[in-house]
C-alpha cells in the first residue's frame, strides 16, 4: 500500500481527504510544515498533496524545498484560488499537476494513480540512466598503460565540449568503449547517441539512414522518415568504421560537419544541427589519403581531438585487470561462482599476443567460464589454440598440450623439452622419458625437420 503525505493547514481538508483515501492508501496528515518535513525525514513518503496556502509558509517555497531533497516524490498542489499563475509556477517548479478547492474526490483519486505510476517510470528511467553512465563512465575504462592514462584524461578533458573526436587503433581494442565514455561522461549524456558502422551498411543505403528522406523522395520511400544525424540532435554521432564510406559520401557528411545543416533526401529545406561526431577507424587514414580513397579535408574537420588506442599486447600489464573484469561478467552471465585462477591458466592468459586484441581476450574468458565446472578457471578451460600458441618456455615443470592434439605431437612436446631442461643431454633425458638413448636418438632424428631452427640437437654426446 502506498504511502500518501497531506499538509494543510485546515484541519477540515485533512479529515476528509484521509476519510477519502485511507481505503486506498496509507494517508499521513500535517498542518505543519516542520511537522510535514520530519515525516518526510522519518517515514517513507511516495506522494505528497500540498496545499498551496500555509499560514506563515509560501506553498511553492515549500514545493521548491521538498524537490530539492525528494526529486523524484511527486507533489500535487492543491489550492483554493484557481489562480492559473500560481498553478503554472506549481508545474514549473516540479509539481505533477495542480488540483482546485473545492476538491473533486473522484478526479483526485485518478490524479494520484497516475502520478503513482509517473514515479515509478521516472524512478526507473533515473536507475537506468545511472546504470549506463555508469558502465560508460571514464572512470571505469580499463587500463593503468600511459597510454590508455592519457586517454582517460583526454576523456575528462573534452566530454563537455563540442568537438569532433577521431578514434584510431585495431579492430578489438574497444575504441566504442572509448566514444561511449565521451558521450555517457558528459553533458550529452541527456541526450540521444546514435552509432552508425559503415561498413556494415550498403552505400545506397547509408546514405538514407544517415540523411533521412522525405516522402517520395525515391522508389518506396513511402513516409518521411528522419536519419540517424537528425535524430542525434543535441547528442552525438557515432560513426564506426569511418574509412570505409564512400567518397562520394564522404563529400555529404562533410558539407554537414561544415555548415552543421543537414538536408533529407529529396527536401530543399535545411535542418540546423547541434551534433557532435566521433568516428572510428582501423584503418591509417593519411595513408588511404594518399590512395585517393579518403578526402582529406574530411580527415581535418573529424581529427579535431584525436584519440589512438593501443593494441592489447602493447598495454599487457592490463590483461590481469581485464581478466578479472571479463571473470566477473560472465560468473554473473552464466551464474558460476568461479574465485580462482590457476596459475598455468593465468600464466597462458598473460603472455598470449591477442591479435584480436580485447575483444579476442573477452570471447576466451566467456568460453573458458562457460566450460569451467568448479571454483577454479584451469588450463583445460582454455581453448586449444591458444594453449597452442603460447611459447613453451613460460613453464619450467609444464609442457601445453590440448584435448584434440595428436600423441604425436604431444610426445614430440615433451620430448623436446625434456632435452631442452637438460640442456641436450640425452643421457639423462632419457632416463627421465623411460626410454633408451638410441630410442631418444631415434625420435630426434624424426622430429629432425620440425625442430626450430637453433633447437637440433646433435648427436654429439653431452655428458654435462
Amino acid at each position: 500500500m502506498k504511502n500518501i503525505l497531506i499538509i494543510d493547514d485546515e484541519p477540515s481538508i485533512l479529515v476528509a481527504l484521509e476519510f477519502s483515501l485511507n481505503d486506498i492508501y496509507k494517508v499521513q496528515t500535517s498542518s505543519s510544515v516542520p511537522e510535514a518535513f520530519a515525516i518526510l525525514e522519518n517515514k517513507e513518503t511516495d506522494l505528497i498533496l500540498l496545499d498551496q496556502r500555509l499560514g506563515e509558509y509560501d506553498g511553492l517555497e515549500v514545493l521548491i524545498n521538498i524537490k530539492k531533497k525528494y526529486p523524484y516524490i511527486p507533489v500535487i498542489a492543491m489550492t483554493a484560488y484557481g489562480s492559473i499563475e500560481s498553478s503554472i509556477k506549481a508545474m514549473q517548479n516540479g509539481a505533477y499537476y495542480y488540483i482546485t478547492k473545492p476538491l473533486d474526490l473522484p478526479g483526485l483519486r485518478s490524479l494520484i494513480s497516475k502520478a503513482l505510476d509517473y514515479q515509478i517510470l521516472e524512478e526507473q528511467v533515473a536507475y537506468l540512466k545511472q546504470e549506463l553512465s555508469g558502465k560508460y563512465a571514464s572512470s571505469i575504462i580499463i587500463g593503468k598503460h600511459k597510454a590508455m592514462a592519457n586517454i582517460i584524461d583526454t576523456v575528462e578533458r573534452i566530454k563537455d565540449l563540442n568537438v569532433n573526436v577521431l578514434i584510431t587503433g585495431e579492430s578489438g581494442t574497444g575504441k566504442e568503449v572509448i566514444a561511449r565514455a565521451v558521450h555517457y561522461s558528459g553533458e550529452r549524456a541527456e541526450r540521444p547517441l546514435q552509432i552508425i558502422n559503415c561498413a556494415a551498411i550498403p552505400y545506397n543505403l547509408l546514405e538514407s539512414e544517415l540523411f533521412g528522406y522525405e516522402k517520395g523522395a525515391f522508389t518506396g520511400a513511402s513516409v518521411s522518415k528522419k536519419g540517424r544525424i537528425e535524430l542525434a540532435q543535441g547528442g552525438d554521432v557515432f560513426l564506426d568504421e569511418i574509412g570505409d564510406m564512400e567518397m562520394g559520401l564522404q563529400a555529404k557528411l562533410l558539407r554537414v560537419i561544415q555548415e552543421r545543416k543537414i538536408s533529407r533526401l529529396g527536401s530543399e529545406g535545411d535542418i540546423d544541427l547541434d551534433v557532435r561526431f566521433i568516428a572510428a577507424t582501423n584503418k591509417d587514414l593519411k595513408e588511404e589519403i594518399l590512395k585517393g580513397k579518403f578526402r582529406e579535408d574530411l580527415y581535418y574537420r573529424l581529427n579535431v581531438i584525436s584519440l589512438h588506442m593501443p593494441a592489447l599486447r602493447e598495454r599487457k600489464e592490463d590483461i590481469p585487470a581485464f581478466i578479472i573484469h571479463f571473470l566477473e561478467k560472465f560468473n554473473k552471465k552464466f551464474n558460476k561462482n568461479i574465485r580462482f585462477i590457476s596459475p598455468e591458466a593465468g600464466q597462458v592468459l598473460k603472455s598470449y599476443d591477442y591479435p584480436g586484441n580485447v575483444r579476442e581476450l573477452e570471447n576466451i574468458m566467456e568460453r573458458a567460464v562457460a566450460l569451467s565446472h568448479d571454483e577454479t578457471l584451469n588450463f583445460s578451460d582454455l581453448p586449444g589454440e591458444l594453449v597452442s600458441n603460447v611459447n613453451t618456455d613460460l613453464f619450467d615443470n609444464y609442457i601445453i598440450t590440448h584435448i584434440g592434439e595428436s600423441l604425436r605431437e604431444a610426445e614430440k612436446k615433451l620430448t623436446l623439452a625434456t632435452l631442452k631442461h637438460f640442456k641436450g643431454n640425452k643421457r639423462k633425458a632419457a632416463e627421465v622419458l623411460g626410454l633408451s638413448e638410441r630410442h631418444l636418438r631415434t625420435k630426434i632424428k624424426e622430429y629432425e625437420d620440425e625442430i626450430p631452427e637453433g633447437e637440433i640437437f646433435s648427436d654429439r654426446e653431452n655428458n654435462s
